[in-house]
């Protein structure tokens, strides 16, 4: 789902570098699709989002700058032009979520439904996305970021609802492998994972969930509706989600008991 900026307003300092980004892309003689081909070390962006830089709505990481100015040969310019109009920029940052998760030191989830994207199976990823092969390949490719050398993969710390251990998807099968897929990556440490009793009345019933911590400490998160992922960074809606994650967590069981429910449903039901 695309994220939704929740203003319409631009920043002149974002404008700015945008434009100049515009005019190195078209030096190159390349589209914004061209470009958003070559973004985020070959597995690309929306070209949506390169608009979104070109036209001052949106802030990219300095890393993308950086990745961007080899691409147009431009010998350090748009770094400086980075750090002289974006970096300090009073302006939400609004991205394309795909390309959070990569620049993340710290994801911090709740699934009330499914099994979080991250941790899923290619057989449950086809399941859930309709047997979309190119939506299941992007989804399985983004779980490239559990497991890299450099940087090191973000520390994962995900709170899953009871629930999803019982919701079919798919089939038996796919739902016993899914449950080992998750104590293994449990026993490996990839994830802290910890499985929420299931209440009807708390309030992380509203919706799934993640907040993304930055390397310079900046926290974006990423919420999940019908219509539309929504991503945020207004400091107001980053505490009201630090808050239901707060008392979620309090709700949660610890991990040696997490990992013993899902043996359990796999004995129980899934075998």
């Amino acid at each position: 789902m695309a994220p939704q900026r929740m203003r319409g307003t631009v920043s002149p300092t974002l404008l700015a570098f945008g434009r100049r980004f515009r005019r190195l892309r078209e030096a190159k003689g390349w589209t914004q699709e061209a470009v958003a081909r070559r973004a985020n070390g070959g597995r690309g962006v929306k070209p949506q989002y390169i608009g979104a830089i070109e036209n001052g709505r949106t802030r990219c990481t300095r890393e993308f700058a950086e990745a961007m100015d080899h691409h147009f040969d431009a010998k350090g310019e748009l770094l400086y032009l980075y750090d002289d109009l974006v970096k300090d920029a009073k302006f939400p940052t609004w991205f394309d979520w795909h390309t959070v998760e990569p620049e993340a030191i710290m994801l911090e989830s709740y699934e009330p439904l499914l099994v979080h994207g991250l941790l899923q199976t290619p057989a449950y990823a086809s399941a859930v996305l309709k047997g979309d092969k190119d939506a299941v390949e992007a989804r399985i490719n983004r779980q490239s970021i559990l497991t890299r050398e450099n940087p090191p993969p973000p520390d994962f710390s995900m709170l899953q609802d009871e629930v999803t251990l019982h919701r079919l998807t798919g089939n038996s099968e796919i739902m016993k492998e899914q449950l080992e897929h998750l104590l293994y990556l449990m026993e490996r440490g990839t994830v802290s994972l910890q499985i929420v009793p299931s209440r009807g009345e708390h309030v992380g019933n509203s919706g799934a969930f993640t907040i993304a911590t930055l390397a310079d400490r900046t926290e974006i998160a990423y919420a999940d509706m019908a219509a539309r992922g929504l991503t945020m960074s207004d400091p107001g809606d980053i505490a009201t989600l630090r808050r239901t994650l707060m008392i979620v967590r309090s709700l949660a069981l610890p991990m040696d008991q997490s990992m013993e429910m899902i043996r359990k449903v796999i004995r129980e039901k899934w075998t």
